[in-house]
């Protein structure tokens, strides 16, 4: 059984507040949560429960943990996410009949459950705001055995477009507001969709193809600080010869292990970084940079069978 569910938080005059449901069917005090729709992905899932259990729309941060456990011997698995609020209000209903508002430690005092006050405890283990890249590998195209133009316009196929609309329902949840992407066909019609959402133009990123990137991967590596930088939160899309790179390496320079870096077509990485300290500019030491603190793998944007 797939479930999800998020530390649903707020800015309360500088400091941070998340909420606590109180269950009357249970009588206990968790974490918003609760299991997959079908044709539903986890991330969706947990933007749906949120808000149904809480009244409040969210945007969705970085992946915290995933909680397993037995329900009546059945095996449960749930992933949660932080979450900011972002609009709503609370209003008992069949679920939950009471929400509380708190700072992190009273919160985690009034949890019932253990895993909840470990997933609350990963939360607080990085700040609540932090910048976000959601690097996306292309979606499939024909093969290029089959393609007799020029390699930069093959177009993506059936299963490819099928891919990006799912990418388009998909990156949203994250509240993204720049789309950028390397000058290729089939990365751009990827996005496009997701462009189109947003009302903005794309930007493309030739470093970040690559052909691009390979002569000078230190260059890919700031261009792409310099957008998570610049946007806060942005959508890059990228190719398979260029992303388990970048993310290696981005890693390596955050301290943060990586037993392996999948990159199928279609995929999504979700990379936090921390805001830098003061003015950031190119010309800064590394020291300077936004930091890797977070990298999750979503191998499809589709719906689970």
């Amino acid at each position: 059984m797939k479930a999800a569910g998020a530390v649903l938080w707020r800015d309360a005059d500088g400091d941070v507040e998340v909420a606590v449901a109180h269950r009357q069917r249970y009588d206990d005090w968790s974490l918003p949560k609760g299991k997959l729709d079908a044709g539903e992905t986890i991330p969706a899932c947990a933007v749906r429960e949120v808000e149904e259990e809480t009244g409040f729309s969210c945007v969705l941060g970085r992946h915290l943990r995933q909680v397993s456990y037995s329900v009546r011997g059945v095996p449960k698995t749930v992933d949660y996410y932080a979450a900011e609020a972002v609009s709503g209000s609370f209003e008992p209903n069949e679920e939950v009949d009471e929400l509380r508002w708190l700072p992190v430690e009273e919160a985690s005092a009034l949890l019932t459950y253990e895993p909840d006050r470990a997933v609350l405890k990963e939360f607080c283990r990085l700040p609540a705001d932090l910048l976000l890249v959601l690097l996306v590998r292309h979606a499939k195209a024909g093969k290029r055995s089959e393609w007799d133009d020029d390699d930069d316009l093959r177009p993506l196929s059936d299963a490819g477009w099928r891919q990006a609309a799912a990418l388009r329902s998909l990156l949203p949840l994250w509240s993204p507001t720049r789309v950028h992407t390397a000058p290729r066909v089939r990365c751009v019609d990827t996005v496009r969709g997701v462009a189109e959402d947003l009302a903005v133009e794309i930007a493309e990123e030739p470093r970040l193809s690559e052909e691009g990137f390979w002569p000078d991967p230190d260059a890919g590596l700031v261009r792409l600080l310099e957008v998570a930088t610049d946007e806060g939160r942005a959508v890059v899309c990228s190719q398979g010869g260029v992303i388990p790179s970048v993310v290696q390496s981005l890693a390596e320079l955050g301290g943060l292990r990586l037993d392996e870096i999948p990159c199928k077509k279609g995929s999504v990485w979700v990379l936090a970084f921390t805001r830098p300290f003061g003015t950031w500019s190119t010309s800064d030491s590394p020291s300077r940079w936004p930091t890797l603190v977070s990298a999750h793998y979503l191998a499809s944007a589709l719906p689970r069978p």
